[in-house]
Order: structure tokens, then sequence, then C-alpha cells
């Protein structure tokens, strides 16, 4: 059996910050009531959601080194977090129906790809 080495901080820390981000992304989907931005705002929005993303996997990776944890489900849960919000952010562009079915579908693929960490990690305990 394999100790996990990440220490109740170092946990603790982590799942705030994805709680937080997952929080902050219903708030704005929430708020977006349908409503297609403008091509400058939904560029400037896609871009900083990618950014934000790019900052939190790397955080996490971060993190991973540092407690020498390998524990790379934190990762995953943080690339499917940032990828669900560039997705949600690209949704953004579209009106009416199709926003719906476009969140609809990063929400699908959000779900799948925190089972599919969820999975992966599960195959990786002894």
């Amino acid at each position: 059996m394999q100790a996990n080495t990440l220490g109740p901080l170092a946990r603790g820390t982590l799942g705030r910050k994805l709680l937080s981000w997952s929080a902050t992304g219903l708030v704005v989907m929430l708020g977006a009531c349908n409503n297609a931005k403008s091509p400058d705002t939904a560029s400037h929005d896609i871009a900083a959601a990618n950014q934000s993303a790019a900052n939190e996997v790397a955080s996490a990776q971060r993190d991973q080194q540092k407690d020498m944890s390998g524990d790379a489900y934190n990762v995953a849960l943080a690339q499917a977090d940032g990828d669900h919000k560039v997705a949600i952010q690209k949704c953004e562009t579209l009106q009416g129906h199709d926003q719906q079915v476009c969140k609809d579908q990063a929400d699908a693929d959000y779900e799948a790809a925190k089972a599919n960490a969820k999975a992966t990690k599960a195959a990786q305990q002894p």
C-alpha cells in the first residue's frame, strides 16, 4: 500500500483552488444567460481562460514535483478544469440553443475527463 505523501495543507490548498475555480466557472455560466458576447470580448475572455488554465496546470505540476507525490490525479483535474473553462468561454461566442448545446458538450467533456482521471488513479493504486 502506498502512503499519500501530500500533507493535509497541500491537499487542502489544491482542493480549495480547484473548488474556487469551479465555483467561478459556475458563476460565469449562470450569469451568461445564453447571450452571445462580442467577438472582441469573447477573444479576450478565451485568452484569459487559456492563461488561467495554463497557470493552474503549471501550479499543480509544481505542487506535484515539490511534494514528490507522483499524484498525477490532481494535475489531470487541473487540466480538465482549465479545458472546461476555455470551452465555456468559446461557447459564449454562440447564441441561444447553439450556446446551450456547446455548454452541455463542454460539461460532458469535463465530467468524462474527471472520470478518466479517477479511473487512472484507481488503476495505479497497488
